[in-house]
């Protein structure tokens, strides 16, 4: 990306902290990953999953499917995503960067994962421009990776990425202010198969953007 895309791209990234529908998932390795009708059997899901959740956003999360907060602990991080629809564009973002299988396979991650509206906040020329640029793109999405399963309880404090720089989280449950974009958590602890999730109001940047 040249200098101006980069700038415009990284202020229209930054500008992106309001949010009106929170879900809760990940994304999927295979082409049908985004296909929210692949509900499955989600019958060995954890008992009592919704229990631990908090945030108002999780009012939005379907009660029963592959979306639910059962269905989704059912299925790896990426997988889940995909069968939310409020996180399609996340999902889309994961598999042009070609991070699906790198998120499935791991054991235990922590993503936050920034809604549709978090996106909608980005001017669609940049977004679009942003999505086209691999190498950009996968900075941005790595960062939003915390390696490990945090509990909320663990949150507040610096955490290492997966992009490489630090992820400063402030407040207690369920007032959490995450990076320097101050984001909010809309709908948190949601589990996946091998991740928590963590729902945000607004795309996080890395501090070397």
């Amino acid at each position: 990306m040249n200098s101006t895309l980069r700038r415009t791209g990284i202020a229209a990234i930054a500008l992106s902290t309001t949010l009106a529908i929170a879900g809760c998932g990940s994304s999927n390795s295979s082409d049908t990953a985004a296909d929210p009708a692949a509900s499955g059997d989600t019958s060995s899901a954890p008992a009592g999953a919704e229990a631990q959740t908090f945030g108002a956003g999780c009012t939005a999360v379907p009660k029963t499917g592959a979306g639910s907060f059962n269905g989704m602990a059912t299925a790896p991080v990426a997988s889940a995503a995909s069968a939310n629809p409020v996180l399609s564009t996340l999902v889309t973002a994961v598999k042009k960067a070609g991070l699906v299988d790198t998120l499935n396979s791991q054991k235990s991650l922590t993503v936050f994962a920034p809604t549709n509206d978090a996106f909608g906040q980005i001017p669609p020329k940049t977004l679009k421009a942003v999505l086209a640029d691999k190498a950009t793109l996968t900075k941005i999405l790595t960062y939003h990776v915390v390696a490990g399963a945090l509990a909320p309880d663990q949150l507040a404090g610096t955490h290492k990425t997966l992009e490489g720089g630090d992820l400063t989280i402030s407040g207690s449950d369920p007032d959490f202010v995450v990076g320097t974009q101050k984001a909010t958590i809309v709908c948190g602890n949601v589990p996946t198969a091998n991740a928590t999730v963590y729902i945000v109001n607004s795309v996080l940047m890395p501090p070397t953007m």
